[in-house]
């Protein structure tokens, strides 16, 4: 009896850390992405309308999911001192792909007002490093954004 109780709260411990684990990197990327559309100082529609909908689609979100997940980003980047604590999370948690993803996800949303800003940028590029992402994975991401736009 004690070995069956043992094992049912092991299985519920580990659904628990797996749910967990997706909603830790779901408010990481979304606090990535807004700290990217705050960047040049200025809260775009065309931005805002990108943050969301590749919230959205990138982690299959309800209208009232969407909503939770946007209002704890924007407290959580309001409280960060920096991105050290987020980007640990998603280095945790995500594939060289879904890291590119992500990357290619701040790109969309600094690039939706079809302009790219000097701290939109730069903001980009040390996200990227502390992604461990290369710096040619970095341009190439940057330019297919870009030309997709196009």
């Amino acid at each position: 009896m004690f070995k069956a109780l043992n094992e049912w709260f092991q299985q519920n411990l580990q659904q628990q850390s797996d749910t967990s684990e997706k909603h830790t990197v779901e408010l990481a990327t979304g606090v990535l992405l807004f700290e990217i559309m705050r960047a040049d100082n200025k809260f775009e529609a065309a931005e805002k309308e990108a943050y969301q909908t590749l919230l959205k689609n990138q982690f299959d979100l309800s209208e009232s999911e969407l909503n939770s997940l946007v209002e704890l980003a924007s407290e959580q980047a309001e409280q960060a001192a920096d991105f050290h604590q987020f980007t640990r999370i998603i280095n945790a948690h995500c594939d060289v792909s879904e890291k590119l993803q992500i990357l290619e996800s701040l790109w969309q949303v600094a690039y939706a007002d079809k302009h790219l800003d000097v701290q939109e940028i730069h903001l980009i590029r040390r996200i990227s490093d502390l992604l461990h992402i290369p710096h040619s994975q970095f341009i190439q991401s940057k330019l297919k954004v870009i030309d997709s736009a196009s």
